[in-house]
């Protein structure tokens, strides 16, 4: 059984209240699953103007607009506006997902903290935002999460402890080729990464000759061959639940024509071999298209 996970990830206010709706009528016309991974705290995307310094930042932004995509007034968020609880004004929104079928957990709570400042910060930093994560989401659904796909694909060692403290089942906080165990530094994390094994949208829009009449048609080559384990394609509320949203029809047209099940990370996790997973470590990276780096399957250990 071919099997694709759509992990959503859901950034901001704005992608909460309007491209959510969106992508769950479009997942529902085509009977595919997915996992909606919620920022659940503040949204202060405006406190993103901070990246400008960032390498590769400018160059990002000028080939996917950030105003089309986001608005204004999404972009003055935390900074000339007061930035807006995400889980206590959605979650009606968000508990419609969850009793609609699909898998929902934490993506983080204020996104752009999580995104700009993880890397470098202590346990007592990284559990306080992890734990604030945790409250809201039992706040809005009644009920402990059971996943964490962190923001930008930025952990730090006390992340993963983090989470198996929390028996999560698995998380999907990185980037590879396939599932694994991840080894942070020598140390073995008892909680399997489903990482994303496909590029983005706006890592591939503007590269090159690509642009949003013919993205669909890259991704749907890199996708001929089946991996073993399947794959991972992270998509966006912002942009695939919005102005996107024809690309995204387009992908699940394709993807279902090339025999792929349309699944949830969950229902393909629950597909594997855990006994069979290999061990990984967990590195810090660069991928083409996003700025900075972030955290990627990096070699077997001890292979």
């Amino acid at each position: 059984m071919k099997l694709l996970a759509l992990k959503i990830d859901v950034d901001t206010y704005h992608g909460t209240l309007i491209g959510v709706p969106a992508l769950v009528k479009v997942l529902q016309c085509f009977g595919a699953n997915a996992t909606f991974l919620f920022s659940l705290g503040p949204d202060h995307t405006g406190r993103a103007i901070k990246r400008v310094f960032r390498p590769g930042f400018m160059k990002k932004v000028s080939r996917t607009s950030v105003v089309e995509h986001y608005g204004i007034k999404t972009l003055l968020y935390g900074t000339l506006l007061p930035g807006p609880d995400i889980g206590k004004n959605a979650g009606p929104i968000m508990r419609h997902v969850r009793d609609a079928g699909f898998e929902v957990g934490i993506h983080t709570y204020d996104h752009i903290t999580w995104q700009d400042y993880v890397a470098g910060k202590d346990a007592t930093w990284t559990q306080r935002q992890m734990r604030l994560a945790c409250d809201s989401f039992e706040k809005v659904f009644g009920e402990p999460a059971r996943t964490h796909g962190a923001a930008g694909w930025q952990m730090n060692r006390n992340a993963y402890r983090f989470e198996q403290a929390q028996h999560y089942p698995y998380c999907s906080d990185t980037r590879g080729t396939h599932p694994f165990i991840p080894v942070y530094e020598g140390e073995i994390i008892a909680c399997p990464q489903v990482p994303t094994t496909l590029p983005t949208l706006d890592e591939l829009i503007g590269v090159g000759d690509l642009t949003p009449d013919n993205v669909a048609q890259h991704l749907l080559k890199l996708t001929e061959q089946e991996p073993a384990t399947g794959h991972v394609y992270t998509l966006h509320a912002e942009l695939e639940g919005r102005k996107l949203l024809p690309v995204f029809e387009t992908l699940l047209t394709g993807w279902q024509a090339q025999g792929y099940q349309l699944v949830s990370t969950l229902q393909l996790f629950e597909s594997l071999d855990l006994s069979a997973l290999p061990y990984h470590k967990v590195i810090m990276g660069e991928i083409e298209g996003r700025s900075g780096t972030l955290a990627l399957q990096g070699p077997e250990f001890l292979a």
